[in-house]
């Protein structure tokens, strides 16, 4: 439920102009029982002037006088449309005192694993500031040369659901501004599901690296390397009849 600004001078007002009771004006002003009956001794609150809800457009005069009516009537905080989406408003993410030297960390992993992320993304992310985010960027970091970059979502200071929406948000951006993008960062671009989903890539063995793109020569005829030699071929000896030839000519 809603509470009423100057909660405290509001119940101030209330306990000296109408008739309400102590647990009415209670749970209206977000003020414990005990607090509002101090109010009224005097024990609380001193010196504080009280703050009319009825003209600053926080409680209308028939709520009132319906709460005095009926005690057990919760009074309702008017309704206001300059007001609305207020309470939804959220300031810099808080980061627990045991998590907060592990920004730097995660820092340098965002921006040397996701580049694209702008700096006030990372800084919703592990809820830092911009300075810190441009020192380690450029590497002038007190203690740049002690970080050692871990992922975010690992270390607790942000959800990966949220790191992946940056990252879409990011994409969409840069296939808008028509940025032409490497494969690399084509591959960094894809959230954790997506990366998940996709098939794995053949690899090739180390042991031949090198040689996928061996082609072997058009020439090449591998029926010849089957054919079959025979002692005669081979060393290419002469005709018996040609040494009978050669003897007989020596005996002459």
């Amino acid at each position: 439920m809603s509470k009423p600004i100057m909660a405290k001078a509001t119940a101030v007002w209330l306990v000296d102009n109408t008739t309400l009771n102590f647990k009415q004006i209670a749970d209206f002003c977000g003020l414990h029982e005990l607090e509002v009956q101090g109010i009224a001794d005097g024990d609380v609150a001193a010196g504080v002037k009280g703050f009319d809800p009825v003209t600053n457009n926080q409680l209308t005069e028939e709520e009132i006088e319906a709460g005095q009516k009926n005690p057990l009537h919760k009074l309702k905080l008017k309704f206001n449309a300059a007001a609305q989406g207020e309470e939804k408003r959220r300031g810099p993410r808080y980061t627990p005192l045991s998590k907060r030297q592990d920004r730097p960390a995660s820092i340098l992993w965002l921006v040397k694993f996701h580049p694209e992320l702008a700096d006030s993304q990372i800084s919703r992310l592990v809820g830092t500031t911009k300075p810190t985010i441009q020192a380690i960027r450029e590497r002038t970091h007190w203690n740049i040369a002690n970080i050692q970059p871990i992922d975010p979502v690992a270390l607790g200071l942000c959800k990966q659901s949220e790191l992946d929406a940056a990252v879409q948000k990011a994409s969409a951006k840069k296939a808008r501004e028509g940025a032409a993008m490497s494969d690399d960062e084509r591959r960094k671009l894809l959230s954790t599901e997506q990366s998940l989903g996709m098939e794995s890539e053949p690899k090739i063995p180390t042991a031949i690296e090198g040689l996928e793109s061996f082609t072997l020569g058009q020439d090449y005829q591998p029926e010849e390397r089957e054919k079959t030699y025979d002692a005669e071929s081979l060393f290419n000896l002469p005709d018996a009849s040609d040494d009978d030839d050669e003897d007989e000519d020596e005996s002459r």
